[in-house]
């Protein structure tokens, strides 16, 4: 068996990040155009996943929750993912329509966060992107109960054989399953820097207006 790391081992972890920095005068004005420039040099710099995102919900009870999903569109309405409307997340959304987003590209040393109110996205929408999905993809959409308790993974597998064995070659989107939207009131872009004294600029909403305003570390 494994021994467990020490505390001494854990906080004796430590990165120096050098890579880049983020100022004022080499932002862009707007926070999406900013995102834009920094997804696509993540993306081209073909980092693991630079799509992946971990959005955080809160529910009746108070209890924050965390999950990654994957963006899949973006504009000037906001940030787009698809899941189960049934899950845990899609209910907490349901009745708390307020959730934050991260993205951390580790090897570009940076972070973005973003919150804002979510909204489901139309059903045109939700129609085109889940035509565009693999079949397995789009019959897994139908197999799965998301966030239930199950007996094992044979539930899944079961499942997928008689909604495959129903709908063929052409399943239509579950009503369960859709698009949310996150349109942003507030972003922060986060580079790493040395000894600790990281660049962070924050935009956030001032009636129709992004201000732009640095923070400490």
């Amino acid at each position: 068996m494994t021994s467990p790391l020490s505390k001494d081992a854990l906080a004796a972890l430590r990165k120096s990040y050098e890579r880049a920095e983020l100022d004022e005068t080499r932002s862009a004005a707007d926070p999406l155009q900013q995102f834009e420039r920094w997804l696509t040099e993540a993306i081209g710099a073909q980092i693991p996943e630079p799509n992946a995102m971990t959005l955080c919900t809160v529910g009746s009870d108070l209890r924050p929750s965390s999950r990654i999903v994957l963006i899949k569109g973006y504009d000037a309405r906001g940030i787009v993912w698809y899941t189960n409307y049934d899950s845990r997340k899609g209910r907490e959304l349901s009745g708390n329509p307020y959730a934050s987003l991260q993205f951390h590209w580790v090897e570009l040393e940076r972070v973005v966060r973003i919150e804002g109110r979510v909204e489901r996205v139309s059903a045109e929408e939700s129609d085109a992107y889940y035509a565009s999905r693999p079949l397995d993809s789009r019959i897994g959409a139908w197999a799965s109960p998301q966030s239930e308790v199950i007996s094992g993974r044979d539930v899944l597998v079961k499942n997928a054989a008689v909604y495959a064995a129903k709908h063929l070659l052409s399943p239509p989107r579950p009503p369960h399953w859709g698009g949310f939207r996150l349109v942003p009131d507030r972003w922060e872009f986060w580079q790493g820097r040395k000894s600790r004294l990281h660049d962070r600029l924050r935009y956030r909403l001032e009636d129709a207006d992004w201000v732009r305003e640095r923070l400490a570390p």
